[in-house]
């Protein structure tokens, strides 16, 4: 399962998010789940922001919905967004070493 997730945050909020991502790639770089990967950006506009993941497979969960940082992420995204998180199914046509180990 590949997908993407977009969002704007409103003014002022964009720091704050950024924090709440960074807490989620410390506890990966801890916990090191097999099978996800997994990027964040943020364009620049300065407030919209990307994700996409990659997993293997979810017979074991969502890797990603299993840490403690990436709930209290999500959590509280509602309240921080302009506009709210669109997710998207996306069909790999075509990468170069973005999902390869």
């Amino acid at each position: 399962m590949k997908r993407m997730v977009r969002y704007r945050v409103k003014p002022g909020r964009a720091e704050e998010n950024e924090r709440y991502i960074i807490k989620v790639f410390e506890e990966l770089k801890q916990t090191q789940p097999k099978g996800l990967r997994y990027a964040s950006f943020k364009l620049n506009d300065g407030a919209t922001f990307v994700h996409i993941v990659s997993i293997e497979s979810e017979a074991s969960g969502h890797p990603l919905k299993q840490l403690e940082t990436f709930r209290a992420f999500t959590d509280t995204i509602d309240d921080r967004c302009e506009e709210l998180p669109v997710t998207s199914d996306l069909e790999e046509v075509g990468s170069y070493r973005l999902f390869d180990p």
